[in-house]
């Protein structure tokens, strides 16, 4: 069965990314979910790297079909926010910032977000979050570079 712009990752996809990080840089060694600040998730990995995801970068890198979709036809990276479609308004329409209501652990691999505009679908696995680290460092080199280094 074909699905049109739905990526299923293999076990070849996912021995790639291994490949290219160790596993220390794969798994957290802390993991701060700051919900009552509004301020977003802190992983500290086992190999000394911090990463910091505000709400906002999470909710448009959320890793579920829907969402994957839609940026792949925008072209988006995760993380990117959504295109804004059509002219731009005068008085743009007030869109609530992105805040999960509950944040929850799936197995030892990934933890999942239920949104406050109802979205919950997507897992976003340890190896999702570590290969899309958005500080300035893991931004400026590929992965491929980012497992050397690390």
């Amino acid at each position: 069965m074909a699905h049109e712009g739905i990526k299923f990752r293999n076990a070849a996809d996912t021995q790639e990314v291994q490949r290219q990080f160790s596993a220390e840089a794969l798994t957290p060694k802390g993991v701060r979910v700051n919900l009552t600040s509004g301020t977003g998730v802190d992983i500290d990995w086992k190999d000394g790297h911090r990463s910091e995801y505000t709400f906002r970068w999470l909710r448009d890198a959320c890793p579920c079909a829907h969402c994957n979709e839609l940026r792949t036809k925008e072209g988006r990276a995760p993380g990117d926010p959504e295109k804004q479609s059509g002219a731009p308004s005068l008085l743009p329409m007030y869109k609530e910032p992105a805040k999960p209501e509950e944040a929850t652990p799936v197995g030892r691999y990934a933890i999942s977000f239920r949104w406050n505009d109802g979205h919950q679908h997507g897992i976003y696995s340890w190896e999702y979050l570590r290969a899309n680290c958005p500080c300035e460092q893991c931004r400026g080199m590929g992965a491929a570079e980012m497992g050397k280094e690390l």
